[in-house]
């Protein structure tokens, strides 16, 4: 029997069947015939690639897989993405940094047979990956890596700052200038554009929006992207935003929600700990109270460390920036005519509520800026 017939003998069982004998049937068929290992590991770079075709990317479809399987699946389709992708240039700087980002350590498995069934669990995921909307602008080509500027080095050290200090308030005011920094840069970068008269077009990323509390982290996600001037929408099922903005903006949306969540995790870790010892028990409600508050109002915050960038500029900036609002509102119609407005639900602990708008509210100085419509509440 070829290596071939035995491949598509155990597809045929086991890839079009969802039962669990279907699948046994499958990987008793492989595990019985290791000459077929090396065809069924080039299906797998096919699989890989026809994700690719269908819009996804190297961190959509790792996070999938961890979703919907476990850490071997993880390290098998780590692997194959790394063997799929071989020595051939990337496509931008995104997806090289996926890839660098993916565990290149091999998977271990006990026996063949445990072997045979991961790997056709995870086929069957991949086979089923429907087609998402592709993240390139028509006629946008990938930009090449550029060294990064002494403005985003400083960006990210006021991050780490951030992250690392025991004090939610000097956090917060390290994470507001950060974004201030991110504000300037992002106007420059449109100034000299205009100036250049430079055609540029907004871009598209996904970020991972991870459980638990991932309607609170979407929210939280949505309010840091508006405020860098970008759009986001939440795809649920598939744990990810996707961000559409210009390129300075989406950087700036990476690093921030990216630290964001950090000094929330750390904030909510510490006032529940002052909660337990006052005798409270409620941890999940707490903690998911605390990250609805804390991305219900950190906007504000940011909103005016960004707002305090556009005026001080000069007159010439406003219609550019206004161009480059309706060219990001323009891309996101394009790419998701039809989306809706969720709603934030589970927020039930009434001191969990008011420490993380607490938490958020710390480092605002002046004036409040007017609030816009925030997601409903219950």
């Amino acid at each position: 029997m070829s290596t071939t017939t035995t491949v598509d003998r155990a597809f045929r069982a086991a890839l079009y069947d969802d039962t669990d004998a279907a699948l046994d049937t499958g990987a008793s068929l492989l595990a019985a015939d290791p000459s077929a290992d090396g065809e069924l590991a080039r299906r797998g770079e096919r699989f890989v690639g026809a994700a690719w075709r269908r819009g996804w990317q190297p961190a959509d479809v790792v996070r999938i897989v961890r979703r919907e399987l476990d850490d071997l699946h993880v390290r098998l389709v780590s692997e194959l993405i790394l063997k799929e992708a071989g020595p051939r240039p990337s496509p931008g700087p995104r997806w090289t940094a996926q890839l660098e980002d993916l565990d290149a350590e091999p998977p271990r498995v006990p026996d063949r047979f445990s072997y045979a069934t991961a790997v056709l669990e995870l086929y069957r995921l991949l086979l089923r990956l429907p087609a998402l909307e592709p993240l390139d602008a028509p006629g946008r080509t990938a930009a090449a890596r550029q060294p990064e500027s002494r403005m985003l080095t400083r960006v990210r050290a006021l991050l780490a700052k951030a992250e690392a200090t025991g004090f939610p308030e000097e956090a917060e005011a390290l994470s507001a200038k950060a974004q201030e920094l991110m504000a300037r840069h992002s106007i420059d970068e449109a100034l000299l554009a205009a100036r250049a008269h430079t055609e540029d077009a907004p871009g598209a990323c996904r970020i991972g929006v991870d459980p638990p509390y991932e309607t609170a982290k979407a929210v939280l996600l949505d309010a840091v992207a508006a405020v860098n001037r970008c759009r986001a929408v939440w795809h649920e099922p598939f744990g990810f935003s996707t961000v559409i903005g210009f390129e300075p903006d989406l950087e700036a949306v990476e690093l921030l929600y990216t630290s964001l969540l950090v000094q929330a995790t750390a904030a909510m870790t510490k006032a529940e700990a002052a909660q337990r010892e006052g005798g409270r028990k409620r941890t999940k409600t707490f903690r998911q109270s605390f990250v609805a508050a804390y991305a219900h109002r950190i906007g504000d915050r940011l909103r005016a460390a960004a707002e305090g960038q556009v005026a001080g500029t000069e007159g010439e900036l406003l219609p550019v920036l206004a161009a480059r609002d309706v060219a990001v509102a323009d891309r996101m119609e394009r790419m998701f005519p039809d989306t809706v407005t969720t709603r934030v639900r589970g927020v039930s602990d009434a001191a969990g509520w008011e420490q993380g708008a607490a938490a958020a509210d710390r480092a605002l100085v002046g004036e409040r800026p007017r609030t816009e419509e925030r997601p409903r509440l219950p």
